[in-house]
């Protein structure tokens, strides 16, 4: 079993800047790799970071590309979303979420309970 716990949501406004963390315990020496996905009404929950939790190796989708930063710590067992410049079509609920399979992009069984980015226009 692995836990996962976000924190660091809120209400911020455009162009500002917010950090999300996801804090791991239990079996989490199997994990390859921690994901943030998000999700907003009528939409479909969507992957945007992955990083590997031993390194080397990290995805953004093009609507975050250069505006986020997913890293680890792996000390912490913590994984950090760096959201800048955000904009009102980055309100959603954010998930963090964990695999221990090969791929990047499949596979997330367990999740955290997630934590809501509201963007002011």
């Amino acid at each position: 079993q692995v836990a996962l716990v976000e924190s660091g949501g809120g209400l911020v406004q455009t162009g500002g800047s917010l950090r999300l963390s996801c804090a791991a315990s239990g079996r989490t020496f199997d994990r390859t790799y921690m994901g943030w996905f998000r999700q907003s009404p009528g939409n479909e929950r969507e992957l945007i970071a992955a990083v590997a939790w031993r390194g080397g190796f990290t995805y953004y989708s093009d609507s975050v590309k250069g505006r986020f930063a997913i890293s680890r710590d792996t000390a912490k067992n913590t994984v950090y979303l760096q959201m800048n410049s955000v904009k009102p079509e980055d309100t959603a609920v954010y998930y963090c979420a964990t695999t221990s399979g090969p791929r990047y992009n499949r596979a997330y069984d367990y999740w955290g309970q997630g934590t809501q980015v509201t963007v002011s226009s």
